[in-house]
């Protein structure tokens, strides 16, 4: 392509990009539009109960308690185990 076709490339690119941000509204209306869409889907949300979310809640605590007591168990054997072949109690 030569110099001038180049040049009416780019000319053209350029009015492109203004024409497309010169129709962008400003920023205050595009984040008010932003906001309506983020409650219309909200409204769309199948929330859970109350009860489910404590049920969710007891099976989610219960299982961290439930790691926690294997790995504490694990640490502890693991200790005993270092403390037998090394000889030093920790």
């Amino acid at each position: 392509m030569s110099k001038e076709e180049l040049k009416a490339v780019d000319k053209t690119a350029k009015q492109k990009a203004n024409k497309a941000k010169a129709k962008r509204p400003n920023l205050f209306v595009r984040i008010g539009r932003k906001i309506k869409e983020v409650f219309s889907e909200l409204k769309k949300v199948s929330w859970p109960t109350f009860n489910k979310v404590l049920k969710d809640t007891g099976i989610v605590i219960a299982v961290v308690l439930l790691f926690l007591v294997v790995i504490a168990l694990f640490d502890m054997g693991l200790t005993e185990l270092l403390s037998l072949l090394t000889g030093i109690e920790l």
